[in-house]
């Protein structure tokens, strides 16, 4: 026997075929999913009363949970939505602890948090300062005051600064 020669013992190792002959066929493209093209559905949660739940709803669409959670026949994709007060930002960075703390329903998945203006102009500074804390932990998106809303009309465009929002639920400008 040659020594340079080597006795395999057990089953021959499996590995990679390097030796093929013929072009390789690309791998197919997975069909699209039902779903490919529709805009994604949200459940819009509000962290505390008149937030603007309904309104959002109405004008983006989704499914208004109102300050509830989502039910499973409901989309799991949440939106939190809190005024720009000092009690609204308040109880949107509760509800972003409740996620942190993995305290929410299991299966939500919180995508973003929606702030609606309280009132028409600039936020005040210290307001403007936890609107930030709240923007360095997640996705935010603003919606401004929209004095047609205030009074009932839902029937126009969303307003321009907020078309991120539009982006994000399928109904941009």
């Amino acid at each position: 026997m040659r020594s340079d020669m080597r006795v395999q013992q057990g089953p021959p190792e499996l590995g990679p075929e390097i030796w093929i002959r013929g072009p390789v066929a690309l791998p197919e493209d997975p069909p699209p999913s039902p779903a490919a093209g529709l805009p994604r559905r949200f459940s819009w949660v509000g962290t505390h009363g008149g937030a603007g739940v309904s309104t959002l709803a109405t004008v983006y669409g989704g499914h208004d949970c109102g300050r509830d959670w989502p039910g499973p026949a409901e989309p799991p994709s949440v939106l939190l939505v809190a005024r720009t007060h000092a009690a609204g930002l308040a109880s949107a960075l509760d509800a972003l602890e409740v996620f942190r703390r993995g305290e929410a329903p299991h299966g939500l998945d919180l995508d973003a948090v929606v702030l609606v203006a309280d009132a028409p102009g600039r936020l005040p500074r210290p307001l403007a300062e936890r609107a930030k804390v709240i923007e360095s932990a997640i996705d935010v998106y603003r919606v401004p005051w929209v004095p047609a809303w205030r009074l009932g009309d839902l029937s126009g465009r969303p307003p321009r600064e907020a078309d991120a929002l539009g982006r994000l639920t399928g109904r941009a400008r």
